[in-house]
């Protein structure tokens, strides 16, 4: 089976790649098919997002679309960034994590905690649409470390090293968006079991 990956984020592609070509499914990105979608992300929740994305890239494809909206929940800032994650600082990767150093400054190491959470949606062109939702519990740390991965990840850390430092399988294996891709393909097995 042949997906588009609903995201221009070239580091998502790289990670749904590497997580479905094993299973046996086709997986290209949107630029490898000469599409350009901008969605404009106004659920409230990362389900909701991922749902919008993933829909419209279905429909401009024909084919079965996998969209994911992900984000990262500080318990210190109520939850921000959020939906808002992407977009936090208005600018980059970089200024995203300068300005959630700045909003944490003197928050101490117990009240660092946070989560990655990962919502994925796969629309089908019948107009079927299958969901799956995981998080990876975590803590801010003071400062960047690692060169690995992308967004949040130098800052967030989990059993005492950041994201940043984890190699692509480590961090496959615990981190939100692995959790939810193996629970998606548990989910799209099952329902081609049903289809059989």
């Amino acid at each position: 089976m042949k997906f588009v990956i609903a995201t221009g984020n070239e580091g998502k592609v790289r990670e749904f790649k590497r997580m479905l070509e094993p299973m046996g499914y086709e997986a290209v990105s949107m630029k490898e098919l000469g599409l350009s979608l901008d969605v404009e992300e106004t659920g409230e929740t990362f389900a909701e997002n991922a749902r919008l994305k993933a829909g419209a890239a279905c429909q401009a494809a024909g084919l079965p679309a996998i969209a994911d909206d992900s984000g990262l929940c500080v318990d210190a800032l109520g939850g921000a960034p959020g939906v808002y994650s992407a977009r936090y600082s208005g600018l980059g990767d970089d200024e995203n994590n300068q300005k959630l150093l700045q909003e944490l400054a003197g928050v101490p190491d117990g009240e660092r905690t946070a989560r990655y959470v990962c919502a994925i949606c796969c629309c089908f062109p019948d107009g079927t649409c299958l969901t799956a939702e995981e998080s990876c519990e975590g803590k801010i740390g003071y400062e960047l470390s690692g060169r690995q991965g992308f967004g949040y990840d130098p800052l967030f850390y989990v059993d005492g090293r950041s994201f940043g430092q984890y190699s692509d399988e480590e961090k496959d294996a615990i981190s939100h968006r692995g959790k939810a891709l193996r629970l998606f393909c548990e989910r799209l097995k099952e329902r081609q079991s049903e289809k059989a």
